[in-house]
C-alpha cells in the first residue's frame, strides 16, 4: 500500500520531506525486493466507494472514530447499514476505545464501550436465534 506523505518544518515538528514515488520504489525494492503497486488496494477491496463496497458485503462491523485523531477524517462517520455502525466521539482518539479500562476512564468513553458491547450482544443474539433456522435449511 502506498501512503503519500510529506511535510514542512513550519506546521510539524518533523524535518521537511517531499514525497517522491521514485524513491519509494527504492526504498520497497531494497528493503523487501518487491515494487509497491499503488492501486492494489482500490483494486482489492473496491475503495473508491467503501460505503457501497461495505453495503455490498459487509456486516457486523463498528467503526469507532475519535474526532481527536488526525485518521477520523479518512474514517466512517455515519452507519451504513444496520449491521455497520459508526459511533463518533469527539473527545476521542485513535483506538482509545479498545484499550484497557481504568478508573480515570471518562464517562463518554464508558459510554461508547457500554454501546459497543450493547451491538455485540445483539449480534451474537441474532446468531444464535438464527441457528435452528440455518440447521432446517
Amino acid at each position: 500500500m502506498i501512503m503519500p506523505t510529506s511535510g514542512n518544518n513550519e506546521e510539524s515538528i518533523f524535518p521537511p520531506s517531499e514525497w517522491q514515488y521514485q524513491r519509494r520504489v527504492s526504498y520497497c525494492e531494497g528493503a523487501y525486493g518487491v515494487e509497491p503497486r499503488p492501486n492494489w488496494i482500490t483494486t482489492e477491496f473496491g475503495g473508491h466507494d467503501i460505503k457501497r463496497v461495505l453495503r455490498r458485503y459487509g456486516s457486523n462491523i463498528i467503526f469507532f472514530n475519535g474526532l481527536r485523531d488526525p485518521w477520523s477524517g479518512g474514517g466512517v462517520l455515519s452507519n451504513i447499514s444496520e449491521s455497520i455502525v459508526a459511533i463518533v466521539a469527539k473527545e476521542g482518539a485513535h483506538h482509545v476505545d479498545l484499550r484497557f479500562k481504568t478508573s480515570e476512564d471518562p464517562e463518554w468513553l464508558k459510554d461508547v464501550r457500554k454501546q459497543e458491547i450493547g451491538i455485540i450482544a445483539k449480534w451474537i443474539s441474532e446468531y444464535y436465534h438464527d441457528l435452528p433456522l440455518d440447521l432446517l435449511s
